[in-house]
Formats: C-alpha cells, structure tokens, sequence
C-alpha cells in the first residue's frame, strides 16, 4: 500500500515546519497525528465520541498557542498534551480512565509503540519524583523492596529491622505516594508499570 505524502513526514520534519511558522504546518500535522491521536484515546477513555471531542480539543488548543509554543517534539507534545486533557476529564467526573485496562490490552494486542512509550516514560519521571521525596529510610527500603526486588525477610536482615517493621515501612510509603499522585488513574498505572516485570 502506497503512503501518502503526509505519511512521508516525520516528526523531526513537521516539529521543523511548525517552529519556522510554515503556512501549512497546522494540516500537516493535524492530518499525520489525528488518528494516532484519537486511537490512543479510544483506548483511554472506552467512548467514541468523548476519543473525538479530546482529539478535536487537543487542536484547537494548538491551533490557538501557534506563537506561543517552543517545542522538540509535536508528537511528545500532543501525546502530553492529550493525557492532560484525560486528567481534565477525570477530575471533572465526565468519564472513568482505566489505564490498567487500556495498557494490558495493548500490551497483549502487540499494539505498544513509541506513543505510548511517551506516556510511560513521563509518568515515570513523576513516580520516581515523588519516591524521592520519600525520607530517607523509607526510600531504601522501598526502593529495595519495589526496584531491587528484595523480600521482606532479605530487606529486614539487610536494615537489622523486623519483618514487620519492614512491611509497615512500604506499606506507608505506599500510602505517601498515593497521596503525592492525585489521579486515581495515575496511580494505577503506577502500581502497573512498578510491578508489571514482576509477574
């Protein structure tokens, strides 16, 4: 199947085309990233029309920044930018975003790729924040606990701690991290993305 010439830009091209103010760079980029866009949505929120009033936002939202933005990447940008209007959606009470759901159900369709990888890797970047904020025991302990996979037992010998000081020590740590991620669905995909290698 042949691509069309929109296909034919890449992102370094169109970020290019939209820095210098090419007349054309709004539709190029809304004809290249629509789809993806909306897709991705779909799949966060379950709601065909609520997927095309986020995608149709997310443009007219850039459409009116156009002098505004200094950006290196459109597509990490209308992917942040799209996730934003998610959490909007979700404070509001308009909808419900599972994104456990929506994740292990690309995962299994073999549909992951650098999209969502934009939204992993940013979301990340903010749980890893907020387990730096924990004080300082509480860090290594969770830290050995959640990132070097240690038990209870092994972490408790390693701090001369009981076994339940241990699991009380994560078990409020947890507690400050649900508390730092305000969004429900954020936090999911936090519990998703921590122990998803574990399993």
């Amino acid at each position: 199947m042949r691509k069309s010439k929109n296909d034919a830009y890449t992102d370094e091209q169109l970020t290019a085309l939209w820095l210098h103010q090419a007349p054309n760079a709004f539709e190029l980029i809304y004809r290249h990233y629509f789809k993806p866009i909306y897709h991705f949505s779909h799949k966060m929120l379950a709601d065909e029309q609520q997927a095309e009033d986020a995608t149709q936002q997310l443009f007219a939202n850039l459409l009116e920044k156009k002098d505004q933005l200094e950006i290196t990447s459109i597509k990490s940008y209308l992917f942040k930018s799209i996730r934003n209007i998610h959490i909007d959606l979700a404070r509001s009470k308009k909808t419900r975003i599972d994104y456990i759901t929506a994740f292990k159900d690309i995962y299994a369709k073999g549909e992951y790729s650098t999209d969502n990888q934009v939204i992993e890797n940013d979301l990340i970047r903010q749980i890893e924040k907020e387990i730096e904020n924990l004080p300082p025991r509480m860090k290594a302990i969770f830290k050995m606990s959640r990132q070097q996979y240690l038990s209870n037992k092994e972490i408790a010998e390693a701090q001369g701690l009981s076994q339940q000081t241990v699991k009380n020590v994560i078990t409020t740590a947890m507690e400050k991290l649900r508390r730092g991620l305000s969004d429900m669905f954020l936090l999911n995909l936090m519990w998703l993305i921590l122990w998803w290698h574990k399993k």
